[in-house]
């Protein structure tokens, strides 16, 4: 699932950034989602912390009360892994955001033929998020990806008989078995029970002996088989 998070105060502007984005996933089979503001209010702020998956931000440098630069900034305090893409008509700050530290994507002045100039970022934008580790799945032809860094565990659901991915935001059933899914994982990736993998960055605390593992969202789970110990020697 691929967020794009964009913010204009002109609405005419917003409502075309929404038909680009849309042209340009028409010819892609990955589920997205958008998310559209006027303004960098208090629910933008709360979806920038919100942990969801492949954000991609296209921010107006200048809103009603707020700077996109203060946003930028805000963002990369928490987050640096998420996509940024200015779009503006200040142009003159070009040189200033450059300056900045913000690691955005491009800097487009939106009364300078922006259309086909975003579009060209969106795709590039595309690309740098599928070059990223990634778990994909196929639900009604449509596919979903979760980053690996995401997932705190997967487990085999024995009444489903499917896979279930658990990460901070979702829990998702997927029709592969374990071993098939863990071919697709990092190293990061190890079995704690025959029925269940953990994600070795995400645990905090490994009690084998009580068998329980804690993950670092304070979640706990106790599929823990003292077989696999010395998968946790390290943790």
């Amino acid at each position: 699932m691929i967020n794009f998070i964009v913010c204009d105060d002109n609405k005419n502007i917003l409502n075309k950034v929404k038909k680009i984005i849309e042209n340009t996933m028409m010819n892609n089979d990955v589920g997205y989602e958008i998310h559209l503001f006027s303004d960098y209010d208090a629910k933008f702020l709360e979806l920038v912390k919100e942990k969801i998956p492949n954000k991609i931000y296209i921010l107006d440098i200048e809103t009603p009360t707020s700077s996109g630069i203060d946003i930028a900034r805000k963002i990369r305090n928490i987050d640096y892994n998420s996509i940024i893409i200015f779009l503006t008509a200040h142009e003159e700050l070009g040189y200033t955001i450059l300056q900045k530290e913000f690691l955005f994507l491009s800097f487009i002045n939106k009364y300078d033929n922006y259309e086909p100039k975003l579009s060209k970022v969106l795709k590039t934008a595309l690309k740098k998020v599928n070059s990223n580790q990634m778990l994909k799945y196929n639900k009604n032809g449509i596919i979903y990806t979760i980053p690996l860094d995401d997932i705190l565990y997967i487990t085999r659901d024995s009444v489903e008989r499917k896979c279930v991915i658990k990460t901070d935001y979702l829990e998702v059933l997927i029709s592969k078995q374990l071993n098939e899914i863990k071919q697709e994982l990092s190293d990061n990736f190890v079995f704690s029970h025959r029925s269940c993998i953990v994600n070795k960055n995400r645990v905090r605390v490994a009690d084998i002996n009580h068998h329980i593992i804690k993950f670092d969202n304070g979640e706990t789970i106790s599929m823990v088989s003292r077989i696999y110990k010395k998968e946790f020697d390290k943790v």
